[in-house]
């Protein structure tokens, strides 16, 4: 399914990428050395049903998935990258930790991930890696216009990805949004330029580029959701969501854009 969103329903979108944006970035600044992955969860509960939204990801039992997720927010630490289920570990100085947010308000989905280090350690490798997907996600957003399509996109965040030396796993990517958090159309971390789906005014998407340090090959962990590089290298992922307008796309999920 592929949903072409109106105005009022824009508007919505607006508000739910705000909240992400805001929990992301809250959450952010308080996931110091000797926070329990648990207390981000509780925290990100408080926050999302505080606002009076809802988790896309409680009840969430999709086929690559065993049962409900049962969790607030993916947890991801150093060589987990995807849906990292939240257990009782603490953090520390030096972890890079993920973590991807999607809520729903009012009846609209948005969805969002960050990377970033952990306490004063700044290890080289870890700094490129976040870097190299953040610097990916803004070349994605920078193709995502009117008539574009969604290999055009795949194409220009696998160019920043490949180019950093990075090999792309094509399981897993972005995605459209709406009224349910993963639609259609797919779009892969690679691609060719002219392909796919048209980009029109009201669609939302979701882009995700996502890399592991020296492969690009998953493993599932025994919880049976979160992903792991097969190398056990550590990983980065980056994640916004855009809508497209007649004049672009419109980051939907940056912090500090909040109504009063």
């Amino acid at each position: 399914m592929i949903e072409i969103l109106n105005r009022a329903q824009l508007d919505r979108a607006r508000e739910a990428g705000a909240l992400v944006g805001d929990i992301l970035e809250t959450l952010r600044r308080r996931s110091t050395a000797g926070v329990n992955l648990l207390d981000i969860d509780r925290w990100a509960k408080e926050m999302i049903t505080g606002a009076g939204a809802q988790s896309c990801y409680v009840d969430y039992a999709p086929s690559f998935g065993r049962g409900p997720f049962g969790h607030y927010i993916c947890t991801a630490v150093n060589d987990a990258v995807l849906h990292g289920r939240p257990h009782d570990y603490t953090l520390a100085d030096g972890d890079l930790l993920t973590l991807d947010l999607a809520v729903s308000q009012r009846g609209v989905a948005a969805d969002a991930a960050i990377s970033f280090l952990v306490g004063k350690a700044r290890p080289a490798d870890g700094v490129a890696m976040i870097e190299t997907t953040e610097r990916a996600l803004a070349a994605g957003i920078a193709a995502a216009r009117p008539g574009a399509r969604i290999g055009d996109l795949s194409h220009a965040i696998g160019t920043v990805l490949g180019e950093a030396g990075y090999l792309v796993n094509t399981e897993f990517g972005g995605h459209g949004i709406g009224s349910t958090m993963h639609q259609d159309p797919h779009i892969a971390n690679i691609g060719r330029p002219g392909r796919g789906y048209k980009l029109r005014p009201g669609l939302l998407l979701a882009l995700e580029p996502w890399i592991m340090a020296d492969t690009d090959m998953l493993v599932t962990d025994a919880d049976g959701w979160t992903l792991r590089s097969a190398t056990g290298c550590r990983t980065a992922h980056s994640e916004h969501t855009i809508a497209i307008t007649d004049d672009g796309a419109e980051i939907l999920t940056l912090p500090g854009q909040a109504r009063p």
